[in-house]
């Protein structure tokens, strides 16, 4: 059976610790190649996961090699370039969050990924979900009516991260968080790029509604990194969300993710960390799922499946939990969050 042929572009931490691995163990996937600039840490790589090839250079890899897709995991503000590249050799791409660090960048990837046939995967574990699948699908059939509010937040156990002292979960891991992408305000660190990315992205899976305007503010770490945030986004038909973000859940707490999308006949909760999901109707037609415990535990891994099923075509696009329009739409929002935390007036996305 022919496998899916996939590369890495920029494998740092995360790329490593989890896409590698994942890869190299999925039965429908070839890992033929990954790119690290660095020599020495590429050579450290190839001798713990050995059959890929190497390579310094992204490029020479994508004119070398023959690719069903890439997976980008380089820092936030090369996702762009690297992208594109991998695009027009002709792969579909899985982009980490953030799929970009501008608005109009990701406005182009989704257009040249349309001219080329291609796919985006963003992903955004959450989405992954089976209950958030379902809990999209209740709300695209109209069960809630039209969205009128949303109100997202997220809390994570991220504070070291943010702060310029590393992450204490990664200390047993090959490579470290690079401080220069995490927490450095030049280089599109802080929570929303790095964290409220996840939430905006499982907002977009559920809200087929686009942004227009976005009023926010933070709190910032001491290396000057937005540690909280808090915004108001305003939707074409003039809905609204309140979204909020925190690097400072205590290290012994699950992470948080909560949604509650609120409509003309009812509303919806999806909330991660006590596993529910709730349609609560104006009529009384409530539908509450019996869930397991561990049922909103992230899912790091099913997006790399998805991706071979999209390289295989054993997928629609239809059937992707985190595609290219809601990688934008949560870009528009953080791009225009981030100019209203600097001008502190709301900024149109």
């Amino acid at each position: 059976m022919a496998k899916a042929r996939i590369a890495l572009i920029g494998a740092g931490w995360w790329g490593v610790e989890v896409y590698v691995p994942a890869m190299i163990a999925h039965p429908d996937i070839e890992l033929v190649a990954i790119n690290r600039r660095n020599r020495e840490a590429l050579d450290k790589i190839l001798e713990a996961h050995n059959g890929p090839k190497g390579y310094t250079d992204y490029r020479q890899m994508l004119a070398e090699e023959d690719l069903d897709a890439v997976v980008i995991t380089s820092p936030h503000t090369l996702h762009y370039e690297h992208a594109v590249a991998a695009l027009e050799a002709g792969c579909h791409v899985l982009i980490d969050k953030p799929m970009t660090t501008r608005a109009e960048d990701a406005r182009k990837l989704v257009a040249l990924a349309a001219e080329k046939g291609l796919q985006i995967i963003v992903p955004y574990g959450y989405n992954y979900k089976d209950f958030a699948t379902e809990a999209s699908r209740l709300i695209a059939e109209g069960h809630i009516g039209e969205v009128r509010h949303v109100a997202c937040h997220m809390a994570t156990y991220t504070f070291d991260l943010f702060s310029g002292e590393g992450l204490q979960e990664s200390a047993g891991h090959m490579f470290q968080p690079n401080k220069s992408t995490w927490a450095d305000p030049d280089q599109a660190g802080g929570y929303g790029w790095g964290q409220s990315s996840h939430s905006l992205g499982l907002l977009f899976r559920l809200v087929d509604l686009k942004p227009v305007e976005v009023y926010a503010c933070d709190t910032k770490s001491p290396v000057n990194v937005d540690l909280t945030n808090a915004a108001v986004v305003t939707f074409e038909n003039g809905a609204r969300a309140s979204v909020s973000g925190s690097a400072l859940l205590p290290k012994h707490c699950t992470y948080q993710m909560d949604l509650r999308i609120f409509g003309t006949e009812g509303m919806v909760t999806l909330d991660m960390e006590r596993t529910r999901l709730e349609l609560r109707r104006f009529d009384g037609n409530d539908i509450v799922l019996d869930l397991p415990a561990d049922a909103g535990h992230y899912e790091a891994v099913k997006p790399i499946d998805r991706l071979a099923q999209v390289c295989l075509g054993t997928c629609s696009p239809d059937d992707i939990e985190a595609n290219g329009t809601v990688g934008l739409r949560a870009i528009e929002v953080l791009d225009a969050m981030y100019r209203s935390f600097s001008s502190g007036k709301p900024e149109k996305v």
